[in-house]
């Protein structure tokens, strides 16, 4: 499937653990379900004009979850952990204050 880069990366993963990461140089994004790790890697690359040297995907299963007696399922999801090379970064927490 022939996805465009703004279509792979739907959002950034803003959390204390991906936060910790982004120091080292490690960013989290959720991914579209059908991309693979060669998309991603392009897709960082282009959007954002660094140089990806490794990508590990994760796909977080679905949850059963309960509201009453009502019950169904979260849905899942697709992560990606990119590691980007020494000296490069991405401006996703640009506007922060710590």
């Amino acid at each position: 499937m022939s996805l465009h880069a703004s279509q792979v990366l739907l959002a950034p993963i803003v959390s204390e653990k991906s936060y910790t990461a982004s120091t080292r140089g490690q960013y989290t994004f959720k991914v579209h379900q059908d991309a693979h790790k060669t998309q991603i890697r392009q897709a960082v690359e282009q959007m954002f004009g660094v140089k990806v040297v490794r990508v590990n995907v994760i796909k977080v299963q679905p949850k059963p979850k309960r509201r009453g007696a009502i019950s169904g399922t979260r849905q899942g999801w697709k992560k990606a952990i990119v590691q980007l090379r020494a000296g490069d970064t991405i401006e996703i927490f640009a506007g922060a204050q710590i």
